[in-house]
């Protein structure tokens, strides 16, 4: 069991039988009435967000929850296929399951995969990934204007936005929370 006193940006709880992650957490305690824990949380198995306030005190469960490292296999119809490194076993997860982390995973990297209750439910990748640009326009010379960028096609099909010198070929490092150009990767 977890008291509220224990709530913070990143905790995984069990509300209402679903797990979820809190992404937003403030105690307040008002002049008058009791003390509270305004939170926003995002639930692990299909992403919807609610917010709900916790009196001071309350307890909630902690969710059944295991992370294993797993192999990226292929893809087949809206099914993306894992591999886990440690007994061979392959699990799938849907479209959905994977939400925006499908755009930035290759074959072959190995992701960890949050299981709920002996069922994959989501990935986690890391913050930053490095991914080749397949299709790009080539700047235009003398647009030089303060921030100026171009669409740019990655290898794993998700486009972002790269400033204008970077080219097609090349491997940038993308922050896989918000899908932004970070920069180019050395080496």
């Amino acid at each position: 069991m977890l008291d509220t006193s224990s709530f913070r940006n990143g905790l995984k709880i069990e509300y209402e039988g679903e797990p979820y992650i809190i992404v937003e957490c403030q105690h307040v305690k008002p002049g008058k009435g009791v003390a509270f824990v305004k939170t926003r949380m995002k639930n692990l198995k299909n992403g919807a967000v609610l917010d709900v306030n916790f009196r001071s005190g309350d307890r909630v469960e902690k969710p059944d929850l295991e992370s294993h490292e797993m192999q990226y296999l292929y893809k087949d119809g809206d099914l993306f296929y894992f591999m886990d490194i440690k007994t061979f076993d392959q699990k799938p997860l849907t479209e959905e399951q994977l939400g925006d982390s499908r755009k930035f995973i290759k074959e072959n990297e190995t992701v960890t995969v949050l299981f709920y209750r002996g069922n994959p439910i989501s990935i986690e990748l890391p913050v930053k990934v490095e991914l080749r640009i397949v299709k790009s326009d080539p700047g235009i010379r003398g647009d030089t204007a303060q921030g100026a960028t171009k669409p740019a096609v990655l290898e794993t099909g998700a486009v972002v936005q790269v400033p204008l010198f970077v080219e097609e070929g090349e491997v940038i490092r993308v922050d896989t929370r918000t899908g932004e150009y970070i920069e180019r990767a050395r080496g």
